[in-house]
C-alpha cells in the first residue's frame, strides 16, 4: 500500500510517515499544497493523509484538484480546527473524512483502513487464498498452519498481489503500489524480492501460487492460466 502525507509540520509528516512505514506502507510527503497537488495528481496512492491549512494552495484546492483529474484515492483531512462549516465544506469539496488534530494514530490507522475498503469493497484485514492467510492489522502470514516470515517490504508486496487476485501486475504497477517516489525503477528490487516471496511462499511445488507472465508481469492465483 502506498500513502501520500501532505502537511507543511515536519515534525507532523516525519513521525506520521515513521508510523505507517511500520504499518507497511510505502510513504511519499509534501510540505506544501502546490507539490502535494502534483504528487497526488500524477501518482498512485491508496491513501492521501492531507493538512487543511497549507502553504500556496489550501487542503480543498487540493482535494478539488485531485477530484478534477478523476483520482478517487481516499483523502482523509487533518485540521487543527473543528467549525462545522470547515468539515462540511472540505467534504463536499471531495475529503472522505476529516479528524481534528490532536490524534491518536491508532485512530488514524483504524480511519485509514476504512476508508481504503470502501471504493472497491475490499476484503478487509484477512486476505486468503488457497491456504495462504495474510492478515495485515496483525502483520502477519500463515501458510497451513506454518507462520511465515516476511520483511516489511516483502510482506507489502504479498498483500498488493492478494488484493489483486488472478491480475497480471507490470512491474510499473508493483513500484507506484509498493515502492515510493524515491526508488530506482530499473533497478533489479522488484525481482529479486519475488524471488524472495517465492523461496518463502511457494515451498510446494504442486501448489504454486506466485507467477511471472512473460513479458507482462506477475500475479498471484490458484493456476498460471
Amino acid at each position: 500500500m502506498r500513502a501520500l502525507i501532505i502537511d507543511d509540520e515536519q515534525g507532523v509528516r516525519d513521525l506520521l510517515a515513521e508510523n505507517l512505514r511500520s504499518q507497511c506502507f510505502a510513504v511519499d510527503t509534501a510540505s506544501d499544497g502546490t507539490e502535494g497537488s502534483y504528487l497526488a495528481r500524477t501518482n498512485t496512492y491508496d491513501i492521501i493523509i492531507l493538512d487543511n491549512m497549507l502553504p500556496e494552495k489550501s487542503g480543498i484546492m487540493v482535494c478539488q484538484e485531485i477530484r478534477k483529474t478523476g483520482h478517487t484515492t481516499p483523502i482523509l483531512i487533518l485540521s487543527a480546527l473543528s467549525d462545522t462549516w470547515r468539515k462540511v465544506d472540505l467534504l463536499n469539496g471531495g475529503a472522505d473524512d476529516y479528524m481534528i488534530k490532536p490524534f491518536s494514530f491508532e485512530e488514524l490507522m483504524a480511519r485509514i483502513r476504512a476508508l481504503m475498503r470502501r471504493p472497491n469493497d475490499i476484503e478487509g484485514d484477512i486476505l486468503t487464498i488457497d491456504d495462504v492467510v495474510l492478515d495485515t492489522k496483525r502483520q502477519s502470514v500463515k501458510r497451513g498452519d506454518k507462520g511465515i516470515y516476511l520483511t516489511r517490504k516483502e510482506f507489502m508486496l504479498l498483500e498488493y498481489l492478494m488484493r489483486n487476485l488472478g491480475n497480471v501486475l507490470s512491474r510499473g504497477m508493483i513500484m507506484e503500489h509498493v515502492w515510493d517516489m524515491t526508488s530506482d525503477p530499473f533497478s533489479n528490487t522488484i525481482e529479486s524480492h519475488i524471488l524472495s516471496l517465492r523461496k518463502k511462499v511457494d515451498t510446494n511445488p504442486e501448489k504454486k501460487l506466485i507467477y511471472t507472465v512473460p513479458g507482462r508481469g506477475y500475479k498471484i492465483d490458484t493456476t498460471q492460466y
